[in-house]
């Protein structure tokens, strides 16, 4: 699991990637596509056609990182919108990479109200 700190941004890059594409090819596509800097320490997270594997690029100060996942069931929840990017939290990251669906966790478990 990527230990992402809570400031740091992270961007999902919208549509499908082509997931040939390594380092280069993703930070190229960041600045190009997205209009940002792949160097400015955000985590930008791209999906493939099928769903079920993502690639994270995040550049932590020191070098540029790449990741992946590959779920063997399901696939990742994904923006509707083709084009741009959507902004999520370090918590909404956890759920992405754990198969959850990030726009709208449920809680299984409430505590009782004191009373």
């Amino acid at each position: 699991m990527i230990g992402v700190a809570s400031g740091v941004r992270v961007w999902i890059a919208a549509g499908h990637t082509d997931m040939r594409k390594g380092m280069q090819g993703l930070a190229l596509l960041v600045q190009e596509g997205l209009g940002r800097d792949p160097f400015a320490g955000d985590v930008f997270v791209f999906r493939g056609r099928g769903g079920s594997l993502i690639k994270a690029l995040w550049h932590d100060g020191l070098g540029l990182s790449l990741y992946a996942k590959r779920l063997d069931r399901g696939r990742f929840v994904w923006p509707l919108s083709a084009q741009g990017a959507v902004a999520l939290t370090a918590g909404q990251m956890s759920y992405l990479l754990e198969g959850i669906d990030w726009r709208n966790p449920q809680h299984t478990w409430r505590p009782a109200a004191a009373g």
